[in-house]
């Protein structure tokens, strides 16, 4: 197991997650959920941005270069980058208070796989749902956390997690539409003294790069599921992974402090951002398409 590299962001978010990279500003966007927090960080460093929020969101995509799409505990949003202001393009999950949105990522055709969870992470209360120019569709329902959303970069396949579970799926899918063509199959099991599938990404080269909550790693798993690298983080609940700079050849991986002492004596960087230390053949992800 290779090390890290450094702190992309020293703010400590409680629930770090859904990172996107915006590559037409230059910015890494992400969600502190519980927090109710946008953060924004240009790729070379300097100044974070915590944007406060009205709901809990957990996911973010570009929609253009002056709005954003955020996954929120009732529904996707439209935010305005320049003044802030949202307003909820599509209610999901809107007449269940108990639950909320959780991972999230764009497939190439533009079409968006959005999970949703209890807030207690009760049983069953989970589902991944699609939405593609205004219609919404249940894809897959009875998960308990739904993790690990990404697609390779033809289109044609996806994977998903329920992290309770500890098992990441595949499942075909419709390079024109990103609605699933097949049933799923298994792709990789975790043992839970390993930890759990978390958010993942899915680079050029087909790997797929999975955050291992309770592992403190980063995984690399090639398309046959066979585990090829872990990387050791220095936070033991990291969440989710995104590719940024010019070239999205940099991976930068969020983490929580969740149920953790406050102190976190034994956990001191838990809820910070990582950067980590390999170069990739890694890809932005496309805008999400709305209309």
């Amino acid at each position: 197991m290779s090390g890290w590299a450094g702190l992309f962001c020293d703010h400590a978010c409680l629930l770090g997650e859904g990172p996107a990279a915006h590559p037409g500003l230059g910015r890494l966007y992400w969600l502190d959920i519980l927090g109710r927090h946008l953060c924004e960080r240009p790729f070379s460093g300097g100044t974070t941005t915590l944007h406060d929020l009205p709901v809990m969101a957990s996911m973010v995509a570009r929609v253009d270069d002056a709005t954003l799409l955020l996954g929120a505990e009732d529904g996707l949003y439209l935010r305005d980058i320049a003044t802030g202001r949202m307003r909820r393009l599509v209610p999901l999950e809107a007449d269940r208070p108990e639950t909320r949105s959780n991972d999230g990522r764009v497939h190439p055709s533009g079409a968006l796989w959005l999970g949703t969870m209890g807030k207690h992470a009760e049983s069953g209360f989970g589902a991944i749902y699609w939405f593609f120019r205004g219609e919404v569709r249940t894809l897959f329902s009875g998960l308990t956390i739904p993790n690990a959303i990404a697609f390779s970069a033809d289109g044609t396949r996806a994977i998903f997690a329920d992290s309770q579970a500890g098992t990441i799926w595949r499942v075909a899918t419709d390079p024109a539409t990103g609605l699933p063509t097949g049933d799923r199959r298994v792709f990789v099991t975790i043992p839970p003294s390993e930890g759990a599938p978390d958010g993942a990404v899915i680079d050029e080269e087909g790997l797929v790069w999975n955050a291992r909550w309770g592992g403190a790693s980063l995984d690399a798993y090639a398309p046959d599921g066979t585990r090829v690298r872990s990387i050791a983080l220095p936070a033991r609940q990291v969440t989710c992974p995104a590719f940024i700079g010019p070239d999205a050849d940099t991976l930068v991986v969020t983490s929580a402090t969740e149920g953790l002492d406050p102190d976190r004596t034994d956990d001191r960087f838990a809820g910070r951002t990582f950067t980590v230390p390999v170069k990739v053949k890694g890809r932005f992800e496309p805008v999400v398409r709305v209309a």
